[in-house]
């Protein structure tokens, strides 16, 4: 069934209030390899997309304070 106009309308104002939105350039082609790697995973582009910056800068983080210690 598809959704009604008050559905429509209560997810766009979620959305202004919840979700920020990042416009990608990729290489041709490489939005179809991030599609194949996400579906191998159950994982839809935005999950992937959103762990894999998430894990790099936790990493990155690391990384400082271990040089920072040293």
């Amino acid at each position: 069934m598809p959704a009604s106009e008050a559905q429509k309308q209560a997810s766009k104002k979620w959305n202004q209030e919840k979700v920020d939105s990042l416009h990608l350039r990729l290489r041709k082609g490489m939005r179809e390899v991030i599609q194949r790697h996400a579906e191998k995973r159950n994982e839809s582009v935005n999950v992937f997309v959103t762990r894999a910056i998430q894990e790099t800068m936790e990493r990155d983080e690391r990384r400082q304070e271990q040089q920072e210690t040293d």
